[in-house]
This record gives structure tokens, sequence and C-alpha cells, in this order.
């Protein structure tokens, strides 16, 4: 689905390519007094040096035996090139002419950026601005969503009820199962906070997708935040693995209980 900047009154589209943003230069060319074309863009010989530059530090398949060519070729008069055509023989992933709802020809941010020049300096201010909010607001929405690794909170898991509640509250262990050997500091920490390692939770939920963290609470993810501090402070005192299950368990299950009865993370989640 395309997202719309405004630029100066002008309407922009801007599409997902897996992670990078492709603007519509197509668009774009609305914005400039005058007859011009996104060819006469592509003919010039500073835009060829660009584009180039551009694939070689972004795509290793870009071929610059072909690139060659055109190049020598650029800023002739006789010369003239689509954008089809520079992708075709290029293997360019920096320009791409779409058909369909959304078609025209797009570019990436950066050249859609250098292309911006071409309409005005102005304009090009007002598009980088208009970009920047448009990243923004992503950011800003990325913000509830969790990822182990970035960011906390894909905060639409509700808790409907006390029993619920109960069953993400950590289980005690007993000593007999802390001084278990774990294979590793993680499965120290799945126990202390889920009284399961990553395998006997995949054993436990094999039609689940991701692994035991994958499909944590928002609360679970908090805590085992902490607990990786706490556990790195225990580890330099010296103590043994038994002795830091016990006690990081039992900070598992206090913060838990005090997470679940939180008004203002209920009120996050909503």
């Amino acid at each position: 689905m395309a997202k719309t900047l405004e630029v100066k009154g002008t309407n922009i589209s801007v599409l997902k390519k897996g992670k990078q943003d492709y603007i519509s230069i197509t668009d774009m060319i609305k914005a400039k007094d005058g007859d011009f074309f996104i060819s006469d863009w592509l003919r010039n010989r500073n835009t060829v040096e660009f584009l180039g530059i551009w694939e070689s530090v972004n795509n290793p398949n870009f071929n610059y035996g072909e690139f060659a060519i055109i190049r020598s070729q650029a800023g002739l008069n006789s010369y003239k090139i689509s954008v089809k055509e520079w992708v075709d023989k290029t293997n360019a992933i920096g320009l791409e002419a779409k058909a369909g709802r959304y078609g025209g020809t797009y570019a990436h941010a950066d050249i859609a950026f250098e292309f911006g020049m071409w309409i005005s300096p102005e304009f090009k201010v007002y598009l980088v601005r208009e970009f920047q909010r448009l990243k923004e607001e992503e950011n800003d929405r990325l913000k509830l969503e969790w990822n182990l690794q970035r960011t906390l909170a894909k905060v639409n898991y509700h808790i409907h009820t006390d029993a619920i509640k109960e069953q993400l509250i950590p289980p005690s262990l007993d000593r007999k199962k802390a001084s278990l050997t774990y294979a590793s500091e993680a499965d120290l920490l799945n126990m202390a906070l889920f009284g399961m390692t990553a395998g006997d939770w995949r054993q436990t939920n094999p039609k689940l997708e991701g692994n035991i963290r994958d499909n944590a609470t928002l609360e679970q993810l908090v805590v085992l935040s902490n607990l990786e501090s706490l556990n790195s402070v225990f580890i330099r005192q010296g103590l043994s693995s038994e002795e830091r299950l016990l006690q990081l368990n039992q900070i598992a299950i206090s913060q838990m209980t005090s997470l679940l009865n939180a008004k203002g993370l209920k009120k996050l989640k909503e």
C-alpha cells in the first residue's frame, strides 16, 4: 500500500520495497515548471554518474560493462534512454518503472532527493522534510510493536481473567530444578521467567511460530530485559548458576506480579 507525501501542494506516492522506501518521481515532476521529462534527467551525464555511484555502493549485481557504455554516451544530443532500458541493461535497483494502480517511475529515496534538485532546491528541502516526518510517524508506530532484539511492545495482548494472570506468574523453582545444568545463560533466564527451557517450550507448542521469547507478553519481555541486566551483575559477583537462578526466579515472580497489577501498563495496552 502506498503512502502519500504532500510537498508544496503536490501529492507524491511512497512505496515500501522490502525495507527500502521508493518515491514516485512521476508525481514529483508535476511540480516542475515547463516541459520536463524523466528521460531529460536520465540523459544528463551528472545524473548517470550519480546513479552509477549509488548502484556501485548498494547493488552487487550492477552491470558495470553496460554502465560504461551508457556513461560514454550520456550528454550527447543523440543519447536517449528510458528508465526501463536503464534497469534492463544495468540491472539497476535504484529506479523502477511500475505498472498498475501505483504505476509510474519510482526512485529509491536517496535518488529521489537528488531528482528533487531538478525540480528546484526549495522543492528538495520540503521533500526531505516531509519524508523525515513520514519516517518519524512510522517510528512512532513501530514503538508500539515489539521485537525482542529491537523494541518492546506489540501491545494488543489483553489480560481477560485472573486465571490468565496467574498463568503468567513464573512458577517458583526449588533447589532440585535450580541445580540442573542449562546449556546457556539464555535458557537459565528462560527457566527463571517461564519455568522451562526453549527446547521444552518448543515440544509443548509445536504449532506456534517463533520461539519462546517471540511469543512472550509485553510484561514478560520487560521482566526479561531486567533479568538480563541483573544476571550480568550476579555473574560478576561470582554467584553459581544455581544461586543466580533461584534469585532471578524470585525477582521474576515479584516483578511479573507488580506489572500485571500496574494500572499504567493496562492503559498502555488499550
